[in-house]
């Protein structure tokens, strides 16, 4: 299946598609999406369980972003027994350039709001490129059980990104959550452009 043509529209605000045709070469090593993935289930895991804990006074946070541990490792979960059906392994961890390149443009210092903001902006910005790839596996991989499960996948990080936004409306002013919003969006935009598309990676 082959897919070139540049999507043009599409929604949660990213400043830049990812090309269809990534499919095609992540396709042919599934094996190494799935083991990235687990590792990405991982990452959401901690990080939410971080906030949580850095911000324990932020109590509509705390109720919120509870049950989002737990769907989380969740999805761990599923991608692990995912790579078990295929006779796969975890394997080793592998670097994640996407979100290391994330880290370098996130504002240090400042008061505790001007932190959570950060992190919660940055921790949108992951599941809304993670829901447009899940969309694109959904969408165009050949194999329908695996199309399925990333339906699953991006209804749930769709969740996610919206969840994120709202806490950061809820602690914030508006006009400042939408300034660095856009600010963010601009630079996500210029990493994956500068990011080649892997076979191995989700992002």
């Amino acid at each position: 299946m082959t897919h070139s043509k540049r999507t043009k529209t599409f929604t949660l605000g990213l400043k830049l598609a990812t090309d269809p045709s990534w499919v095609n070469i992540a396709e042919m090593s599934i094996e190494d999406i799935l083991v990235d993935h687990a590792y990405c289930e991982q990452k959401a895991t901690s990080s939410t369980i971080s906030l949580i804990v850095k911000f324990p006074e932020k109590e509509e946070l705390v109720e919120q972003l509870t049950p989002i541990v737990a769907e989380e490792w969740h999805h761990f979960k599923l991608v692990m027994d995912e790579l078990r059906k295929r006779g796969l392994r975890l394997g080793m961890r592998r670097a994640d350039r996407y979100v290391k390149a994330l880290q370098s443009i996130v504002k240090t210092g400042g008061t505790r709001d001007d932190q959570l903001l950060e992190k919660l902006l940055v921790g949108a910005l992951i599941e809304a490129r993670s829901c447009e790839r899940f969309r694109l596996l959904w969408k165009y991989l050949d194999d329908q059980v695996l199309r399925d499960f990333y339906h699953e996948m991006m209804v749930a990080e769709a969740g996610h990104y919206k969840l994120y936004l709202r806490l950061a409306n809820l602690y914030l002013p508006a006009e400042m959550v939408e300034y660095r919003w856009r600010e963010l969006l601009a630079q996500e935009a210029d990493i994956m452009n500068v990011l080649p598309p892997r076979h191995d990676r989700l992002h």
